[in-house]
């Protein structure tokens, strides 16, 4: 039953809509299915990496010191401000054509980096992580073996729902492909984007 809650929880947390949702949609309708996929992987790597941070107590260093917690903080804030202006500056000078097919026209080394500086610059993931996991812990289980197993579930299920949203995105390809709708997307994902930078630069702990 406990696990069942937290593959549960872990559906629930992945439907929610955050920073990681809208640079997967930015990037699956600027540059394709491949693109979306590509930083999926990276947002996953990301959120791997901080359990397992969480696992070996590395959270605890970052949480413990208090300009290492804001350095990242900000690092993660001027990244989503920066890729919110480029989409607003893509809006205006124009769109670049994807097919229909979802291929992308770029490569995905920077689609999957992108992914992977949006989790990987969030401290509060690191947060999460650690009050998260040791809550779906059975009593008696070895703690660093069920924490590694948790999180890799919990990468698993938060990537099929990506996958399935990429999936959904593409199948509305077709229409989301016209420039004036683009554009339109363009300037609201960097609007979003600009504004959760905003708020992480200004969030406190």
């Amino acid at each position: 039953m406990l696990f069942l809650a937290f593959v549960g929880s872990c559906v629930l947390l992945a439907m929610i809509p955050g920073v990681s949702t809208a640079v997967i949609i930015r990037q699956t309708l600027r540059d394709g299915r491949a693109s979306g996929v590509a930083a999926t992987l990276g947002n996953e790597t990301g959120i791997f990496l901080w359990a397992m941070a969480a696992v070996f107590g590395l959270s605890t260093l970052l949480l413990a010191s208090e300009a290492a917690y804001h350095a990242l903080r900000v690092v993660g804030a001027v990244a989503l401000v920066v890729m919110g202006v480029q989409s607003i500056r893509q809006a205006r000078r124009g769109i670049v054509p994807i097919d229909v097919a979802g291929e992308s026209h770029k490569g995905w080394r920077r689609a999957y980096g992108l992914g992977l500086a949006t989790c990987g610059a969030n401290p509060k993931a690191a947060v999460f992580a650690m009050s998260f996991l040791p809550q779906f812990v059975p009593a008696g289980a070895p703690i660093p073996a069920t924490l590694t197993l948790l999180a890799v579930v919990w990468v698993l299920v938060d990537t099929l729902w990506y996958l399935v949203l990429i999936w959904l995105v593409q199948r509305a390809l077709t229409f989301f492909a016209r420039p004036a709708v683009r554009r339109t997307l363009e300037r609201i994902s960097g609007t979003v984007l600009i504004a959760l930078g905003a708020r992480l630069a200004l969030e406190t702990r």
